[in-house]
């Protein structure tokens, strides 16, 4: 079972967002996706989220806000639960990342880049600014099978 964080920075109508392309051995390789990642021993939620989001980016973090948990379940890989954030206020400048290019992305054309099925129907939840949520992911190889919101089958 592996803990992390991610979160989804928002300044002017745009989310800053990672496309991994740095590492070969990515299972999100080329993939876009918000910025965070494992906990260490010992770390709270938050805290891995303000160290991950200043490693990756550069940034600290002054305001964000918890949005939800989600579990990924896959076939060809460990059970994973996710702490999903927000956050619009910050300091610093982007420095560069060596998980892939960081990149400002307007809202409305995140749709049109290479994301995993279900990161668009939390992208979805946190644009409409739903209230806190569980979702539960469950994919064979890159392939949505299932998603469950609070309890609901969605897919």
């Amino acid at each position: 079972m592996k803990l992390t964080t991610l979160c989804y920075i928002e300044r002017d109508g745009r989310y800053l967002m990672l496309h991994r392309i740095s590492k070969e051995n990515d299972i999100n390789k080329d993939k876009w996706i918000g910025v965070g990642g494992h906990f260490e021993e010992r770390e709270s939620p938050e805290e891995c989220l303000l160290r991950e989001v200043r490693e990756e980016t550069g940034l600290t973090l002054i305001d964000y806000k918890f949005r939800g948990i989600v579990t990924f379940l896959a076939d060809n890989y460990e059970t994973e639960y996710m702490c999903l954030y927000t956050a619009d206020k910050f300091k610093g400048s982007i420095t560069d990342c060596d998980e892939g290019k960081l990149e400002w992305i307007e809202k409305d054309k995140l749709y049109a880049l290479d994301l995993w099925e279900g990161d668009k129907i939390f992208l979805h939840l946190l644009m409409e600014d739903a209230p806190f949520f569980s979702l539960k992911l469950r994919y064979e190889g890159d392939c949505l099978k299932e998603a469950v919101l609070d309890g609901k089958t969605l897919v």
